[in-house]
């Protein structure tokens, strides 16, 4: 059997699990780190978040404690990070390193994530991934660790339990540990609901991988039902037991399926059609009117009662405002790159927050404010380098009221120039609101959905003169967002009985919009906009997020808002509602030591082992990362096949300054040549070391996605003869510049398209000697991506041009892109131009044995044409052209229903003779280079 594939693969796996969610260096030198230090948790915390982390510390003491009992009684410490400068709203646990990550800026969308105060949020998800890291290291998973160490553990889990477990049971333990929890929430069952009432019963694996051409919830709300199923049917440990067998691996093939057969007494497909069938209540309402996904309409806005202003989103194009009228879409303007598709309209302008890395620091974000005209398309930058969401403009344009949210994830509504983003006024914030969605009530008024410091919702009307605040409903669970204003009423979305509806509140009375009872998809109905006797809304359906319309007076019987409390709905999982929900209201404020943290804590932290073929080398490499990611080292082996070399060498990056630096030294035995034929051969040591560094920029803004990379390293290398020839050659040294530019702009990129329909990468590289011998090399690449005949097509342009010394004292490494199915050298000078079409061929949607699945199969048509210049052995230059022509079929997979793989297989027609003497038909596999770019 060859093992080189297999083993490639393993090494690319464990790559692939170990980038994942990580910013490396992402923090600037200036933060001053602190930590709580506990024998369950280490909360590393930017200076001035000390209430935040005894906050997370508490919550995930009591965790270990109160729900071990469903999943497994071990405890290993975990550090936790808080990230404070960022505006996405996110958190993680990994292994490779074990770590945890916060990002502790909460996201407007109480719908979607629920309105619990988004630290408590985190602590109580994201440490039910630490209890199942804990708890499934055993068996094979273990054996896994020994030889590869955190990667292996976490490549063995993510073969036997399914990613849809660890995210479900997490939410799981959100909805039995709160009094919400996306587990009770209308709007995390929409996905599937939609596919419910379309008819369409889409395969395990498709729900597992997702689709190119289909709408696919993801595999959180999958996860849930079958959690949540299982435990209210099958008893509280049962999925700890299924797990336990799982991870152990208990059984070679399918573990997970196996285990869930043998506590339930069911076969996993029997399994997960009772699951659907508990949630599943409804009929099926539109089946066969739309085959696949056609876009997202969201947040329309009355122009006139003829148009209609919108954000349109598809599967085969970018995020664009648009205005219908009738039944005519006309384009305004691509929207710049954002986090959310919220933007408020009125009186001919839009009014958004755009997206704004640092230019260096990863960890480090803005959401700054842009003004569109609608009439003229012309947009223009309003704020620079804030933190402002959800803005509204006033009815006479003057002003812009937004929600401000600070380091320590605090909210404040502020009050801007309308023309010129200037800040006018802090409005106060008493009682501590997080306010989502503000819109303007009157000159002085502001209506917003509003989250009390327990994370009940209400609506507010906000007085802007003094902050006082005024609520037109009780606080509760139920979720609140999208306010919209007609005259004296306020429309707005509520989760109530068990889905999401529109409702008007007039005169302190409520009313449902009857149009959104008789929903027949049982899904959730948005982001409302009425002008005179009009309505219009986004529903949520299988196709997309759909525009509705209906008349104002469509209203059920009123009821008295100060009356109105909604049941919080548990969708028939009672096990949810048990003592357990009073747990964050139990825990008990603690007063842990606050000490500083060293960035030096830890600097190498040897993690992983990760073995890696790229035949004739075979190597494995010790891995190390500190846990604030600003220093990565490895120490590897390494062994050559064809020359019989050993290698052994270190390498480390540095990352908490602004320029990386780099070192790395190796060390080879016993390479070895020939000189002429039938000559001994010569033999040597060979010592190398670099000392580099190099500067990450991202340029990104606006509608585009820019990087710049700079760098350069010092090489120094000896050679050290032993053998038949250790006495006749100089032990000679030598030194060399290696200096590169990377450079890279694209626009954004549809979830269809293979390229980016506009984008220009540039590669330069030059390579000199600095000491001894002589020898010099230049390279400089560039590609172009331009829309192609359809939507998803893409044209590629490429270009390269080479040159390098004739002195042959020095050989460097050559990255030239050689036209397609030549053996490719290292000549003087290279000139190639190429150009490539990219198409989709198929979208399968299909797999097998839930190993592997199709989810796109496109296709390549090529062209390259070399040119190069070098000397014959009668010192004459020969210039010859190497030119080819074929096709590619690219396969896109997903292996084990998790890991994206690129695929494919290549023919080229070589036009010109090939030097080492290759026939004009040239098959080759190309490799998932994807996984292989380490």
């Amino acid at each position: 059997m060859n093992l080189k594939y297999p083993i490639i693969f393993l090494g690319a796996l464990l790559i692939a699990i170990s980038v994942r969610a990580q910013q490396f260096g992402g923090n600037p030198p200036s933060v001053k780190w602190q930590q709580v230090n506990t024998d369950t948790v280490r909360i590393i915390f930017p200076s001035g978040l000390a209430l935040q982390a005894q906050q997370v510390a508490a919550i995930s003491h009591d965790l270990s404690l109160k729900t071990a009992h469903s999943i497994g009684s071990r405890i290993r410490k975990i550090n936790i990070v808080l990230q404070n400068q960022t505006t996405i709203s996110n958190g993680y646990v990994g292994l490779g390193p074990y770590r945890s990550e916060f990002q502790l800026t909460p996201d407007a969308n109480s719908f979607a994530l629920g309105s619990l105060p988004w630290l408590q949020s985190l602590a109580i998800h994201e440490y039910r991934h630490v209890q199942q890291y804990n708890n499934f290291r055993k068996g094979i998973a273990s054996g896994f660790y020994i030889l590869f160490g955190e990667e292996g553990q976490a490549l063995a889990n993510a073969l036997t339990v399914p990613d849809w477990f660890f995210e479900g049971d997490a939410v799981y333990q959100e909805t039995q540990v709160s009094g919400q929890g996306r587990g009770r929430l209308p709007y995390f069952f929409n996905g599937y609901r939609s596919l419910w009432s379309a008819g369409r019963n889409y395969s395990y694996m498709k729900l597992r991988n997702g689709s190119l051409r289909d709408f696919v919830p993801g595999h959180y709300p999958l996860g849930y039902m079958l959690v949540a199923y299982g435990r209210e049917k099958y008893g509280q440990d049962f999925w700890k037991r299924v797990t336990a067998d799982a991870a152990a691996w208990n059984g070679l093939f399918y573990p997970f399926q196996k285990a869930i057969g043998k506590y339930s007494g069911k076969s996993f497909r029997a399994f997960r059609e009772d699951a659907f069938r508990f949630f599943n209540t409804q009929p099926i309402s539109d089946v066969g009117l739309r085959k696949h996904f056609i876009a997202d309409q969201e947040f329309p806005y009355w122009i006139d009662t003829a148009s209609i202003v919108y954000l349109n989103t598809s599967y085969r194009s970018i995020p664009r405002f648009v205005i219908r009228t009738n039944s005519s879409e006309k384009k305004i303007r691509t929207r710049d790159v954002s986090i959310d598709n919220y933007f408020s309209f009125r009186n001919g302008k839009i009014v958004y927050a755009a997206y704004k890395p640092d230019i260096r620091w990863g960890w480090r974000d803005y959401s700054e404010l842009k003004l569109l005209n609608v009439q003229t398309g012309i947009q223009k930058k309003l704020t620079r380098r804030t933190k402002y969401f959800s803005p509204d403009l006033s009815e006479d344009g003057r002003n812009i009221v937004a929600v401000h949210v600070d380091t320590k994830g605090n909210s404040a509504l502020h009050l801007l120039n309308g023309n010129n983003g200037s800040l006018e006024k802090k409005i106060p914030n008493p009682e501590g609101l997080f306010y989502t969605y503000p819109k303007f009530y009157s000159k002085n008024e502001v209506v917003s959905a509003v989250r009390n410091k327990d994370g009940k919702m209400s609506i507010a009307v906000v007085d802007l003169n003094n902050g006082s605040t005024k609520y037109i409903l009780p606080f509760s669970w139920s979720v609140i967002g999208f306010p919209a204003i007609d005259k004296n009423s306020i429309y707005f979305t509520l989760s109530y009985d068990g889905t999401d509806k529109i409702f008007r509140w007039e005169n302190d009375r409520l009313y449902i919009v009857q149009e959104t009872v008789k929903n027949p998809h049982n899904t959730g109905d948005y982001q409302v906009t009425v002008l005179n006797d009009k309505l219009a809304w986004t529903r949520f359906t299988a196709s997309g997020y759909r525009l509705m319309f209906s008349q104002k007076n469509k209203t059920a019987a009123d009821t008295p808002a100060s009356q109105f409390l909604p049941d919080q709905p548990n969708f028939g999982i009672q096990s949810v509602s048990d003592s357990l929900n009073q747990f964050l209201s139990d825990v008990k404020t603690r007063n842990y030591k606050i000490t500083n943290y060293q960035k030096s804590f830890r600097l190498f932290n040897f993690h992983s082992r990760r073995p890696y073929v790229n035949d004739p080398d075979y190597s494995f490499s010790f891995v190390s990362e500190n846990i604030l990611n600003t220093m990565q080292s490895e120490v590897f082996l390494n062994y050559n096949r064809n020359e019989q070399y050993k290698q052994v060498g270190f390498s480390v990056l540095y990352g908490a300054l602004f320029p990386v630096l780099k070192l790395g030294t190796q060390f080879t035995f016993d390479r070895n040549a020939r000189l002429r034929t039938n000559a001994p051969r010569i033999y040597w040591n060979e010592w190398e070391t670099n000392l580099g560094f190099s500067i990450p920029l991202n340029l990104s803004n606006g509608r585009t996605f820019t990087y710049l990379t700079t760098g350069s390293d010092y090489v120094y290398n000896k050679r050290y003869l032993t053998g038949y020839y250790k006495d006749s050659f100089e032990n000679r040294a030598f030194g060399y510049i290696n200096a590169s530019l990377n450079f890279s702009n694209q626009i954004q990129k549809a979830r269809q398209h293979i390229y980016p329909r506009f984008a220009q990468t540039v590669l330069v590289n030059y390579k000199k000697a600095v000491t001894n011998l002589e020898g010099s090399q230049f390279l400089v690449s560039g590609n172009l991506y331009l829309p192609g005949i359809s939507n998803n097509h893409s044209l590629v342009l490429q270009a390269a041009w080479h040159r390098r010394d004739t002195l042959n004292d020095i050989r460097f490494s050559n990255s030239f892109p050689f036209s397609r199915g030549y053996a490719t050298n290292n000549f003087h000078q290279m000139w190639k131009a190429g150009a490539n079409y990219h198409l989709p061929l198929a979208y399968p949607d299909w797999g097998f044995g839930n190993i592997i699945y199709f989810l796109r199969i496109r296709g390549n048509l090529f062209y390259d044409y070399t040119q190069i210049a070098d000397y014959n052995s009668a010192a004459k230059v020969v210039r010859l052209n190497f030119r080819s022509f074929g096709t590619e079929i690219f396969f896109d997979t997903k292996w084990w229903n998790q890991y994206s793989v690129s695929f494919g297989i290549r023919y080229s027609r070589l036009i010109d003779q090939d030097l080492e003497g290759r026939t004009a038909n040239q098959f080759e596999i190309v490799l998932p280079v994807n996984l292989l770019n380490r």
